[in-house]
């Protein structure tokens, strides 16, 4: 073998070596290496005695080199281990509720980065402002009214209402004013609204930043019209369109599903209301003040006799529909998990013992702060879920989104408060450690005669837990056994306590 080849694997050894030594701690790291010197040249002098070339002699020798950086993390010391951390952690209450944050998070994240959540969150109410109303006809099927009539009432004085509104739906094509020359685009459902209708409506809308302009009226677009036939753009505002034959000023975009009155609506053409009166029946919508709330407030309720005409001809709608928002369905499908509970499994918390210790106030209070902590990071977690499930998609309707979360709310929180509990059930009184290891003890044809289940262990060394296979008269329900100081022997290098 070459002088100069043999010296290259030589030096390798060594290095491999030196930098195993590295890994020792300094009190021991020169005796180490000597060591292991020592063995390296019984090891070269054993497989390359010769001068000659022996590549699975070298072979050899370099996994024996490498065997010392196995030696060398025996021997070391760090402060922390990750093995030792997650030991420690292993079945903890504090890995439960780091497991419980990290699913918090991650609804959370998906519920900020969806644009159906983060439009729905917009919206606080769907009416913002309460007490309306809508009058029709009572003695005839027409839904619709003459625009006359709600000029004679919006005209005179009235003591239960402070202010009415007028809109007429019909069948128009909207397009920009530069498209003129182009094919025209499929009708789309326009209302010609009375100048005060969002006022009165307390509807958000959204770029509502162009003043008005005297010599054009102003129209709103309804957020899927705005999508479709604008492409969504942000700039839409103060844009010149065509509605039939007419011209227009784009004022806004009405927010997502905030209309809920009759009608699928596709924008909303503003007009004064001369305009409106020579137009064809339409809807009217009044507002009652704190006066007439009080005294007329209900579903469906009569107007003429509270408002001076000749005989009751009209009757009025409660409109303020209970349509509660996100926030409001998911605590009804909370309400509904929790009554539900008890028929899909035992409420208890399964605190049985056969050797109850008398436990001190502090420890109570800490096994019902940490059942309370998992209840409180479930309803959080549960809300978000609700939310990516129903919302991920912005072109489904409100009513089967509504309808979504507030199903997935139950499922998701009677599921929840279902683990909540056997996770309590089976958590040590004493360190809230999950038990371990089950065992199954006795023989099922002896149910009746002597214990028969399955039996788990603390790791901590402070309790056993039987759970019974077949609930007897006189074994219905896990018991804890108690440990006594004897024990702790049997759990020194657990890693637990």
């Amino acid at each position: 073998m070459k002088p100069s080849l043999k010296q290259a694997f030589a030096a390798m050894d060594a290095g491999l070596l030196g930098c195993a030594a590295w890994l020792v701690p300094c009190s021991r790291r020169a005796d180490w290496l000597r060591e292991w010197r020592a063995e390296l040249w019984h090891v070269r002098q054993e497989r390359a005695p010769m001068e000659q070339l022996s590549w699975q002699a070298e072979r050899e020798i370099a996994f024996f080199c490498l065997g010392a950086f196995q030696d060398a993390t025996c021997l070391s010391e760090p402060r922390w281990k990750l093995a030792t951390l997650l030991t420690t952690l292993r079945g903890s209450a504090a890995q439960c509720l780091l497991m419980l944050f990290g699913l918090l998070a991650a609804s959370y994240g998906i519920a900020s980065l969806s644009s159906g959540v983060r439009a729905e969150r917009m919206i606080t109410s769907r009416l913002q402002n309460p007490g309306l109303i809508l009058i029709q006809y009572a003695d005839c099927d027409s839904t619709t009214i003459d625009p006359k009539q709600y000029l004679v009432w919006k005209n005179r004085r009235h003591s239960f209402f402070d202010g009415f509104a007028f809109y007429r739906v019909t069948d128009e094509s909207v397009q920009e004013e530069n498209e003129t020359g182009s094919a025209p685009r499929a009708p789309w459902k326009v209302a010609q609204a009375s100048s005060n209708l969002f006022v009165l409506l307390g509807l958000p809308v959204r770029f509502a930043t162009v003043e008005a302009d005297s010599a054009l009226p102003q129209i709103i677009l309804s957020k899927s019209f705005w999508k479709i036939e604008f492409g969504a753009d942000p700039h839409i505002a103060g844009r010149v369109v065509r509605i039939g034959q007419r011209r227009a000023r784009v004022a806004g975009v009405l927010a997502e599903d905030a209309w809920n009155l009759p009608g699928k609506i596709g924008a909303w053409l503003v007009q004064p209301d001369s305009a409106l009166a020579v137009s064809g029946n339409g809807f009217i919508v009044a507002h009652l003040n704190s006066a007439g709330r009080e005294k007329m407030w209900a579903p469906v309720m009569q107007i003429s006799e509270y408002d001076e005409d000749e005989g009751p001809r009209f009757f009025g709608y409660n409109v303020d529909q209970w349509q509660p928002g996100s926030w409001g369905i998911f605590w009804l499908g909370i309400a509904f998990a929790v009554i539900s509970l008890p028929a899909i499994t035992s409420v208890s918390l399964g605190e049985y013992s056969m050797n109850p210790p008398r436990t001190s106030l502090g420890r109570r209070l800490y096994r019902w702060s940490f059942f309370s902590a998992k209840i409180a990071l479930l309803l959080p977690i549960v809300y978000f879920s609700t939310l990516d499930l129903a919302y991920f998609r912005t072109a489904q309707s409100s009513q089967v989104s509504s309808s979504i979360q507030m199903i997935s709310a139950f499922v998701l929180f009677l599921i929840g408060l279902r683990w909540a509990l056997s996770d309590h059930r089976q958590r040590c009184p004493v360190c809230l450690r999950r038990v371990e290891h089950p065992v199954e003890v006795g023989l099922a044809s002896r149910t009746f005669l002597a214990w028969n289940g399955t039996e788990m262990m603390c790791m901590g060394g402070h309790t056993l837990l039987h759970i019974p296979s077949l609930p007897t008269s006189w074994f219905d329900a896990q018991r804890w056994l108690y440990l006594d100081s004897s024990w702790e022997f049997l759990f020194v290098g657990s890693g637990v306590g």
